[in-house]
């Protein structure tokens, strides 16, 4: 079993930086899988970035040079940094875990999922 709590949301300019926190506990965390999925107001969840078991990262295209996932396994922490935000990445960002090491895009594929934290861009 696995909980997840992200951190690190708040207010910020268009073309800053923030950098999203993703603490997890139970016994799988180093063998899962994790992403980060987001919601904007009144739209649908959208698959974010993930990063699997051994390391390796797949993005949405929408991200892609812009955002970086990692994690920590010492530290049992998944880290989201966000870089030359724009207005339409404004958000509730949620860190999901599943069973399985496999990175995946589909939400339903995730069996863990943190309570979100807001990321606001203002332009």
């Amino acid at each position: 079993q696995v909980q997840l709590v992200e951190s690190g949301g708040g207010l910020v300019q268009t073309g800053g930086s923030l950098r999203l926190f993703c603490a997890a506990s139970g016994r799988t965390f180093s063998n899962s899988a994790m992403g980060w999925f987001r919601q904007p107001p009144g739209k649908e969840r959208e698959f974010v970035a993930a990063i699997s078991g051994s390391d390796k990262t797949l993005y949405a295209d929408s991200v892609k040079g812009r955002f970086t996932i990692s994690r920590d396994n010492a530290k049992n922490t998944v880290y989201l940094q966000i870089n030359s935000l724009k207005p339409e990445d404004t958000a509730d960002y949620y860190c999901a875990g599943r069973i399985g090491a496999l990175v995946v895009t589909t939400g339903t594929a995730y069996n863990y999922w943190g309570q979100g934290t807001q990321v606001t861009v203002s332009s």
